[in-house]
């Protein structure tokens, strides 16, 4: 059943993107008009734990304030396309060892059905390891760099919300490794904010930050914290900060544990106007009997496709 809707779900998004000269004109009508809307997500209870084995009807689901009927859910692990962006910066300095044993720990938790790709990022952004199976592939890459430059790191999101195109999974995520400290883009915090609010991609970022604010610091190493969290959670992901750098490898393996333990809930909207404006998506939970605040992250919407 799993595998049953995870083809589903590609095809009607391949569906949805070929271009009309592509399809004969009754198919592609077929496909155009069978949008699905897929929101992943995460549970966890008053310990931050994650919640596992709710079933369906206790999920709702809101596009705009309307309910929306659930036609699709799992609560199975799924291929996943991720994207790793690492700062290579010199900002990192002695954070760059720790970051790859990080790196490391995160692509244990991949399966061999998983791919993805690593963008290092300084003065500016580049990939370094296109999509891939291999995770030595990338750890290996990584162990060769050096610490140097400025910090592209909006880039560096652009970069790979656009790589990210090319991924054959639908599930798709991004894991950012940084002091969030940009200060050599040319892209925008604002039109990053657009450009991720566009994107079907969740964002996960370890923050590498300085555990004592002091006055050496650079006013982007200040607002970094904050400028990550903002971009992850309108996606449905988040920040895990680390105030140690011991941390950091076992905090990887957190975010890996909870791509794997997420629903994935689909739906066709209610509203079928094709005008390209944003729906903004909420998700309650119906707690079972023993369990008390539980918590609920999902990505806050999409942008309604266009003729």
């Amino acid at each position: 059943m799993h595998h049953r809707l995870l083809l589903s779900l590609a095809a009607l998004f391949v569906g949805l993107i070929l271009p009309r000269q592509a399809l004969p004109q009754s198919e592609y009508r077929l496909r155009a008009e069978s949008t699905l809307v897929v929101i992943p997500v995460s549970v966890t209870d008053a310990s931050n734990h994650f919640v596992l084995n709710l079933e369906k009807d206790r999920f709702s689901l809101f596009e705009d304030g309307v309910k929306q009927r659930i036609s699709q859910f799992a609560a199975e692990d799924a291929p996943l396309s991720i994207g790793l962006l690492i700062d290579v910066s010199g900002s990192m300095g002695r954070k760059l060892e720790i970051s790859r044993s990080a790196v490391a720990e995160f692509m244990k938790t991949m399966n061999p059905q998983d791919e993805a790709f690593l963008i290092e990022f300084s003065d500016k952004a580049q990939v370094e390891v296109g999509f891939t199976k291999d995770p030595n592939a990338i750890t290996e890459k990584l162990n060769s760099v050096q610490s140097a430059g400025l910090t592209a790191l909006l880039d560096a999101v652009h970069l790979g919300l656009s790589q990210m195109k090319l991924a054959k999974n639908p599930r798709k995520a991004l894991l950012i490794l940084s002091d969030g400290g940009d200060n050599n883009s040319q892209y925008t915090g604002d039109e990053i904010k657009q450009v991720v609010r566009e994107a079907d991609v969740q964002i996960y970022c370890m923050g590498v930050f300085e555990p004592v604010l002091f006055p050496g610091l650079s006013a982007a190493e200040v607002s970094g914290p904050a400028l990550l969290a903002e971009i992850a959670d309108q996606t449905g992901g988040r920040v895990f900060p680390a105030r140690t750098l011991s941390a950091l490898p076992s905090i990887a393996r957190r975010v890996g544990v909870e791509l794997r333990n997420e629903y994935i809930l689909a739906y066709s909207p209610s509203n079928s106007t094709r005008d390209g404006k944003f729906r903004k998506v909420k998700v309650t939970l119906e707690a079972p009997d023993g369990l008390s605040g539980l918590k609920a992250r999902w990505r806050s919407g999409y942008y309604a496709p266009t003729d």
